[in-house]
């Protein structure tokens, strides 16, 4: 953010399972950096299966992506653009993206170095919990793994992987994303967390009472150990009504 001039836009790649926080790490950066966050006019937030559910209007989609990327960066530099659903987006849009994400200087006189892009996507989040599982079997605590123990896993999961969105457009091949950040599964104890940061947003007293109720009765896998949450911190917010 201190650099005036950066040598290409920032290209953050958020992977892991539902509910686990990629959303919620994006809106973070948002609010961290414009003043009104996620409702600020340099944000834009693109959902696939929302904004391009139809293989048969690809064209279509890429004119109106590209058109809406340069327009919106002609008005604010440090535009930040958040794609959620990037393993399920059409491949031919995600190519599209790519000449925006380089280290131009400028495309037809605008430049896009300022630009933030963030995608948020599903893939890899097998491997990624086979990789916290395996930690788990073998009695070491999640906070000891280390980026590089879940790289290999990564690379091979989503950017070599034909059915993953980014496989493609070969934005990896290219170095066009900058960092890759992986998320966790969420355990019990992240549950109960979430449970009561969720009640203190709504306005209502903390119960630790209450929100372990909730917890307990949320599926978890795998059934033998009951280790990781299914759906992560997702539909905390709706249960949380039932138990209140």
């Amino acid at each position: 953010m201190n650099n005036k001039n950066p040598i290409k836009p920032l290209v953050l790649s958020l992977h892991g399972w539902t509910g686990t926080g990629k959303n919620l790490v994006s809106q973070l950066i948002a609010e961290n950096i414009y003043k009104e966050g996620m409702a600020s006019s340099c944000v834009h937030q693109f959902v696939s299966t929302v904004h391009f559910p139809h293989s048969s209007q690809i064209e279509n989609y890429k004119s109106q992506l590209q058109q809406w990327i340069k327009g919106n960066v002609t008005n604010c530099p440090r535009s930040m653009f958040i794609f959620d659903g990037m393993d399920k987006m059409h491949p031919g849009l995600n190519d599209c993206i790519k000449p925006y994400l380089s280290y131009y200087d400028n495309l037809d006189g605008v430049s896009y170095r300022q630009a933030i892009f963030i995608f948020l996507s599903n893939a890899g989040g097998g491997q990624i919990t086979q990789v916290a599982l395996d930690f788990w079997k073998a009695g070491r605590d999640r906070e000891e793994i280390k980026l590089h123990d879940l790289e290999p896993a990564l690379s091979l999961s989503v950017f070599n992987n034909k059915k993953s969105g980014l496989w493609p457009s070969s934005l990896m091949d290219r170095n066009l994303v900058d960092f890759v950040v992986p998320f966790l599964p969420l355990e019990y104890r992240h549950v109960l967390l979430c449970g009561m940061a969720e009640m203190s947003a709504k306005g209502l007293e903390p119960n630790q009472d209450v929100v372990d109720k909730m917890a307990r009765d949320m599926v978890y896998f795998p059934k033998s150990d009951k280790i990781f949450s299914v759906n992560g911190c997702k539909t905390i917010g709706s249960k949380l009504d039932y138990y209140t």
